[in-house]
Parts: C-alpha cells; structure tokens; sequence
C-alpha cells in the first residue's frame, strides 16, 4: 500500500501542476480582460515579482496534486466503511488544501477569509463526493446485472 501511495503521489504532483495553470487560464477567460493572470496579485507582492510567485504557486499547486493523488488508496481501503473512507480522505485532502491556499494567499488572511474557502472547499468536495457516488452506484448497478444475465 506504501508503494502504491508513493506512486500515485509521484504522478499527482505533475498533474497538480496542469490543472493549476487550467484553472489560471480559466479565470483569466472568465475575468475577460485579455491578459493571463497566473497568480493572485497579493502573491506577487508578497514575492516580489511575477516569476518568483508562479514558481511558487506550480510548486504548491503540485504538493496538492501529490496530496490528493495519494490520499486517493483510502478508498481502496475494503474494510472500512464509506463514512470512515470518506473522513479520513476529507481530512487528508483539509490538511494538504487549507495550508497551501493560505500561503498561495487563495483566501484572506482572516478568520472570515478562512470560513469562507474553507465553506467553498466543504460545498466543492460535497458536491464531487455524490457524483462520483452515484457514477459508482449505477456502475454497480449494471455490474449486477450483467452477472445476472450471465448466470
């Protein structure tokens, strides 16, 4: 399981850093000025230049792409439930998310700044948690059946 974690993590760190530029591009189109915004400018400021707090930004954003590509084996984990499952991967991906939006500065330095992503974070992870639920559920489901039909 150790080496299986480690792995995915590998993996997980560069594909962090592709959907961190995804998502850049995605809110320069929605911002619609016509220039590319790679980081927030509080990120900027806090490093000095543009280059230092991209550099830093890819980096974070691939700490988080390791973090939950290998926080990913806690749902192979047969013997614990799903609410078990569920938890402890929410607190893996709390732990890895919160800090690295903090220091990125994706959220205000402040207890409201932090209610509100932390809110945001909860709503997306909500959200995503019973898409794939009921994806799994219906793959079951037709998993089933073919057995049926084969018996």
């Amino acid at each position: 399981m150790l080496k299986k974690t480690i792995g995915r993590g590998a993996l997980g760190f560069p594909l962090g850093i592709c959907f961190g530029y995804v998502i850049t591009i995605g809110i320069s189109v929605v911002l619609g000025t016509g220039e590319y915004h790679p980081c927030v400018p509080a990120l900027v400021d806090k490093f000095g230049s543009e280059l230092a707090a991209v550099i830093f930004q890819a980096a974070l954003c691939g700490v988080l792409g390791a973090a939950f590509a290998a926080a990913s084996v806690i749902w192979e984990m047969e013997k614990w439930s799903l609410a078990k499952q569920t938890g402890i991967y929410f607190l893996v991906a709390s732990l890895a998310m919160l800090p690295i939006a903090y220091f990125a500065q994706w959220m205000e330095h402040s207890l409201v700044g932090f209610l509100l992503y932390f809110g945001i974070f909860v709503a997306i992870f909500v959200v995503v948690w019973i898409i794939q639920y009921f994806v799994l559920k219906s793959k079951i489901k037709h998993m089933n059946a073919s057995i049926k039909e084969i018996k």
